[in-house]
């Protein structure tokens, strides 16, 4: 197959691009907005006509989640607009998408992990956008998948591990939330599970795709710092409430992976196992 990756020089399509090179026997596309403007269809339709394509992954997407509740237009242009161009030039030409979504969609107010068919409520422009697009994305080609995943970090880009690693080399006392729960997501094992999807076939419908277990940004930012041997900073748990941002953030936000684990056969990796394999990366970098 011809496979376009969108959004490729962000943490998840790094990671694509580098697996792509142990996953042969396909012809992989990287773009970022140099390349294809998928804000534009009619660029996006002579790219996927000319190029052949036969699946787009679609990992670009306006993640600025505070600054997107002042540039509404902006984020659903990424996030639902430009989605729906793609999955609607796919559905055109053939071609199966797998759009990359969060657990955003969700105002996180439950008392049990998700599940893909629990009402959809987000609390934030970014997360009204991601969800416009899921939608976009669904009734658009009818070879489309859409992985939501959650908290998502890797060796690439700016996240929240390399964030507490400098700050915990910098500071001598953090106070990070404790009332926000969820899972991480290392971003070379959700990229492993895209390319189950790729070697498999797309069976169309809606995922959840995190690391295994559940932890609190405290809970994370603790094992950071033990993973790393961090000893001389003292980190120490906050509400949400005394860390105030513009958008809301999900208080709980676990997802249930147990679909997208029967339907591809997965086995996924604990947080903290994915998260000493990315620091030990980071270490010896």
């Amino acid at each position: 197959m011809n496979i376009l990756v969108t959004g490729a020089n962000g943490q998840l399509g790094n990671e694509l691009r580098t697996l792509s090179k142990c996953h042969i026997g396909h012809q992989y596309i990287f773009t970022d907005i140099a390349e294809l403007d998928i804000c534009n269809e009619i660029a996006v339709n002579q790219f996927i006509s000319s190029h052949q394509v036969d699946l787009i992954i679609n990992c670009a997407a306006y993640t600025a989640v505070d600054m997107a509740e002042d540039n509404h237009n902006l984020c659903d242009l990424l996030n639902h607009l430009a989605a729906g161009y793609l999955a609607r030039v796919a559905q055109t030409h053939g071609a199966a998408i797998i759009q990359v979504s969060t657990d955003y969609v969700f105002d996180g107010y439950s008392c049990h992990p998700y599940v893909e068919t629990d009402g959809t409520s987000p609390a934030s422009v970014y997360g009204a956008t991601k969800l416009a697009g899921e939608k976009a994305v669904l009734s658009q080609c009818d070879r489309a998948a859409v992985i939501r995943t959650s908290w998502l970090y890797s060796t690439h880009g700016n996240n929240f591990v390399k964030t507490m690693l400098r700050l915990g080399r910098e500071r001598d006392a953090l106070g990070i939330v404790f009332d926000q729960i969820g899972t991480p997501t290392y971003a070379a094992d959700l990229a492993e599970a895209i390319f189950a999807f790729i070697e498999k076939g797309i069976v169309p419908g809606i995922y959840h795709y995190s690391n295994e277990g559940v932890c609190s940004w405290y809970d994370f930012t603790k094992a950071i710092h033990r993973i790393a041997q961090i000893t001389d900073c003292k980190v120490s748990p906050i509400h949400s409430s005394d860390y105030p941002t513009k958008a809301a953030r999900p208080p709980f936000s676990v997802l249930d992976k147990t679909k997208i684990k029967q339907t591809y056969q997965l086995t996924i990796p604990h947080w903290e196992e994915s998260l000493e394999r990315c620091i030990s990366l980071l270490n010896n970098n």
